[in-house]
C-alpha cells in the first residue's frame, strides 16, 4: 500500500505532499546555475485513442552546475526563483555518454 503523501499521478510524475517531481532530459546548460529540462509525456487522443507524445521545457535551478546537456535528471517543484525558474534539480539519474 502506498504512502498517503505519495501517489502516482502520471507516468514520470509523483506527488510528494504538494511538490511535484518530474524526470526529463537536460537540453541546455548554458546559463549559470540553470538548466533547461525537456519532459516528455504520453497521452491518449480522446477521439482516435492513439498515443501521442507531448513535450514541455522547464527551467530548473542547479546550484552546483552538476547537470550537463544530455543527462537525465529529476526535478522538483519549488518557490519561484526568477521569472521562469520554478523547479530545482534534485539528482542526476543518468549521465550523458
Amino acid at each position: 500500500m502506498a504512502d498517503e503523501k505519495t501517489q502516482a499521478v502520471d507516468a514520470g510524475e509523483v506527488v510528494l505532499g504538494h511538490r511535484r517531481t518530474l524526470t526529463g532530459t537536460v537540453v541546455s546548460d548554458k546559463n549559470d546555475k540553470t538548466v533547461t529540462v525537456q519532459v516528455i509525456r504520453q497521452l491518449q487522443h480522446p477521439r482516435y485513442k492513439k498515443f501521442i507524445k507531448k513535450s514541455k521545457k522547464y527551467h530548473a535551478h542547479d546550484e552546483l552546475n552538476d547537470a550537463h546537456e544530455g543527462d537525465v535528471v529529476k526535478i522538483v517543484e519549488s518557490r519561484p526563483m526568477s521569472r521562469l525558474k520554478r523547479w530545482r534539480v534534485v539528482e542526476v539519474l543518468k549521465r550523458a555518454v
